[in-house]
């Protein structure tokens, strides 16, 4: 990787005439490398260091290259068919990831050992950790980074993010629990042993507020192990008072009371919430 995101990087820098850099299928065959660095894990889009997000530009240069110098085919998968410039992802069993048709995942996605997809979709570029359920309908987009042991629960939506190359992506650490139907998006970050109750929705610049004391925690950052709901507080315009959307944090979890579940359904149950 130290000889190869440099050349990516000067490729990028001359994205369209490549060939002033290197003979064309060298350019082509160093690209499909750093995709096969993220299809194996090898390496990854972004990662958290030492308590903050760090964006490897790089890996992203060399996905926006992959289009840009590759052509649509067909792909027949049994009665399936595609036209994409992405090949899918294959070799599950080795990998040790449960796979349930149709589930969907593109080549240079990560799925870590005791992975499970139910029918679903992962981008290129995601990285999802062991242990981690992908629920049926919910998709992870492009270059996002999943913990271990997370629940993404049915029809949940993890937004992607290619462009620009220095944004962050979603970032879901490690025990987290997204309700049905939540979506995170826009480089929001939910911390480890978060909880989102269902229809949850958490952007870059939605405000997380302590329901306790009615302070903003955060914008688009859940703390660790918060139980959170979708919420509204009013705000006055011009033409009148309005609610505009928030995240409310009913409570913050024991270490203990993480992986309880059941804990999580009787939280949720106390303020009228679904899970």
């Amino acid at each position: 990787m130290t000889d190869l995101a440099p050349t990516i990087q000067q490729l990028w820098e001359q994205r369209d005439d490549i060939e002033s850099v290197m003979p064309r299928s060298d350019a082509l065959h160093a690209i499909r490398e750093a995709i096969d660095l993220l299809d194996t894990g090898a390496a990854r889009v972004a990662e958290v260091v030492d308590g903050e997000v760090v964006v490897h530009e790089w890996l992203k240069f060399a996905i926006l290259l992959y289009f840009r110098t590759h052509q649509m085919e067909t792909i027949q998968v049994g009665p399936f068919e595609f036209e994409d410039k992405v090949p899918l992802k294959s070799g599950f069993g080795l990998a040790k990831v449960r796979v349930v048709p149709p589930a969907v995942a593109r080549w240079g996605s990560y799925l870590a050992p005791g992975v499970t997809l139910m029918p679903s979709y992962t981008n290129i570029g995601a990285y999802v950790d062991e242990g981690t359920m992908v629920d049926t309908w919910a998709t992870v987009g492009s270059c996002a980074q999943i913990g271990k042991r997370v629940h993404l629960s049915g029809g949940v939506g993890i937004g992607g993010v290619l462009e620009p190359p220095q944004a962050s992506p979603v970032i879901i650490e490690d025990d987290v629990f997204v309700g049905s139907r939540s979506i995170v998006v826009e480089g929001a970050r939910v911390r480890a042993g978060a909880k989102l109750g269902a229809s949850t929705v958490i952007t870059s610049s939605t405000p997380v507020i302590d329901a306790q004391t009615g302070e903003e925690i955060s914008r688009g950052d859940v703390p660790e192990r918060a139980v959170v709901v979708s919420a509204t507080r009013i705000k006055s315009f011009p033409g009148g008072d309005f609610g505009m959307p928030c995240a409310l944090v009913l409570r913050v979890l024991a270490e203990g009371e993480v992986h309880d579940k059941l804990l999580l359904n009787d939280v949720l149950r106390e303020h009228g919430v679904a899970t």
